[in-house]
């Protein structure tokens, strides 16, 4: 099974000709390659992130629902309770 969790990215930079970034996930920080994304996004935008890779642009309300649903599971508690 694989899980992408929704974040929002926080800066932008080049790291050794990667796009990477900052991405915050409802409080927790965390390094992510921007690559598969690069041409979509700016910082402000969310994310899908699996494995330390954006792997799809989703839109706020969407990110929102997601975390919703991950709270209700009791997957959310914690360092990720936080609204983002």
């Amino acid at each position: 099974m694989c899980l992408g969790i929704p974040g929002r990215i926080v800066d932008i930079r080049g790291d050794r000709g990667l796009p990477m970034g900052t991405v915050d996930f409802g409080g927790v920080r965390r390094e992510v390659c921007l690559a598969y994304v690069a041409d979509e996004v700016k910082a402000g935008d969310y994310v899908v992130v699996h494995v330390g890779f954006a792997i799809s642009k989703v839109d706020e309300e969407e990110a929102q629902r997601t975390y919703d649903m991950l709270r209700e599971m009791s997957l959310l508690e914690g360092e990720l309770g936080a609204t983002p």
